[in-house]
């Protein structure tokens, strides 16, 4: 790492290095999943991959296909986990998709109906 890797500042690195805590519902040598602090359903949590980049068009270009295969069957596992009734996978990328954490996460959100359109 350079003093000027992204990932450095990152708060969804620190939390892959363990620097921060997060409430975790996984972690393997691809992804770490955690509870957001901010819960917009009342299962809401991050899939984070480990390997650093912005946006989703960045870690495909990065990463193997075994990281991007891991990341997207994280995040379905979670939600057949904890959505029941039914989830939905949210990723946002750049400022009119609303994207505040410029690493590429999915959200997983399950436990109420969810409406339509999304926002």
């Amino acid at each position: 790492m350079t003093m000027t890797d992204p990932s450095l500042q990152c708060i969804f690195c620190k939390i892959v290095r363990k620097e921060i805590p997060a409430n975790e519902v996984l972690r393997d040598a691809h992804v770490v999943a955690f509870r957001d602090l901010n819960p917009q359903a009342p299962t809401h949590i991050l899939v984070v991959p480990t390997l650093h980049a912005d946006h989703l068009s960045d870690f495909a270009s990065k990463a193997g296909g075994a990281q991007v295969t891991r990341f997207l069957l994280a995040a379905a596992e979670l939600g057949a986990q904890f959505g029941t009734d039914g989830y939905r996978v949210v990723m946002n990328e750049g400022p009119d998709g609303g994207q505040t954490v410029h690493h590429l996460h999915a959200h997983v959100l399950a436990g109420r109906r969810m409406s339509w359109p999304p926002g």
